[in-house]
């Protein structure tokens, strides 16, 4: 099978951006386009054939090593596609089924975050596309107790940004803590906030919705999902905010959003690393019972309940497709900032050596 294979830690060049890890050698293509064997399910392991994988900024973060996965390593977190076969002891799909892989690949189910439904900060998490080989294949193998059922009403292709973007969002958005009514702010507008801002309208009809972004286009797309106001990060909103949540890959917006807050407001902070420091002054940034909390990971829960409300709501997607060997591209454009929306990458056509049916 053709797959998109990592070897090592590199600085992805944008033109016409300084470089921020000399330590790292820079290139335009750090995943390779190889032909590996098509990898057989386990015990408790389906093999999926893809036909959809979302591009996420964490893939940036592990190709620049921020977050370190093992090497080499098939990348990709948000895989749409059908089961083909089954390993041992699997009972709860079957071949033919169309399901999901998000994030979260494996948890231990023993520790005491694993029993409370918190298996999202278990010691041994396994993520998918680090820990584990990804979707960026025209295959992958996964646990049958971490794919979900895709909702009927979506293709594939616009199905696969809800299993990382959407749901991590969703996650943000329940330890956001907010309330019907509440002015929410949401800094960046990718692949997660343009998803989430449906969310916050749907299930906070009376709440407002601030939206921060540097980029002209998501701006305009911010206005056309319903933000009630929608600017650059150096502007100043009509109103202070109660909650806010960033999407950011960049530090600066941290100080910025706990500015904005109302005393005893909240940030939730929804990315996995930042590529800049982050600098707060207690006064100015922290005081009067402000607070910051972080995402760490996802919960399988946290997918059910997204992909139930995307199956009730129907989420518009805004992405654009790439060929499987177009995904450097794809990876360059999404640290420019210039993927409105999601990026999803199509794999080739089936192996034509495996039936599916079998």
């Amino acid at each position: 099978m053709k797959a998109m294979v990592l070897r090592g830690f590199y600085e992805i060049e944008v033109p016409g951006e300084p470089r921020r890890h000399p330590e790292l050698p820079p290139t335009l293509e750090p995943l390779e386009l190889v032909e590996v064997p098509v990898p057989e399910p386990g015990p408790g392991q389906v093999l999926i054939k893809i036909s959809a994988c979302g591009v996420c900024h964490t893939e940036i973060d592990e190709i620049e090593g921020r977050r370190k996965p093992k090497i080499p390593v098939i990348p990709g977190h948000q895989a749409v596609g059908r089961i083909v076969k089954t390993g041992g002891g699997v009972r709860r799909v079957k071949v033919g089924d169309r399901v999901g892989v998000a994030w979260i690949g494996w948890a231990c189910g023993s520790c005491t975050y694993c029993v409370s439904g918190l298996e999202n900060l278990c010691e041994n998490f396994k993520a998918t596309g680090c820990d584990l080989d990804g979707c960026y294949a025209e295959y992958m193998v996964a646990y049958e107790d971490y794919v979900y059922s895709i909702p009927e009403n979506y293709e594939d292709t616009e199905a696969a940004p809800l299993l990382c973007g959407g749901a991590i969002g969703y996650r943000a958005l329940k330890l956001a803590n907010v309330k019907d009514g509440m002015t929410i702010g949401l800094a960046g507008f990718g692949a997660s906030a343009h998803q989430i801002i449906q969310v916050i309208k749907y299930l906070y009809p009376n709440s407002k919705v601030i939206v921060l972004t540097r980029s002209r286009e998501h701006i305009e797309l911010a206005k056309e999902l319903g933000a009630d106001w929608a600017g650059s990060p150096l502007e100043n909103p009509p109103e202070k905010l109660d909650r806010a949540i960033d999407f950011t890959p960049v530090g600066e917006t941290i100080p910025r959003a706990m500015e904005l807050l109302k005393p005893g407001g909240r940030l939730v902070v929804n990315v996995i690393r930042k590529r800049t420091p982050i600098n707060l002054e207690y006064t100015k940034h922290l005081w009067m019972e402000k607070e910051i909390k972080t995402v760490a990971n996802i919960t399988r829960n946290d997918i059910k309940e997204y992909l139930e409300i995307a199956r009730k709501k129907k989420i518009k997607i805004n992405y654009q497709t790439y060929k499987l060997e177009e995904a450097n591209k794809a990876l360059r454009l999404l640290k420019q900032g210039k993927i409105k929306g999601a990026a999803v990458l199509i794999p080739p056509k089936a192996h034509k050596g495996l039936n599916p049916a079998v």
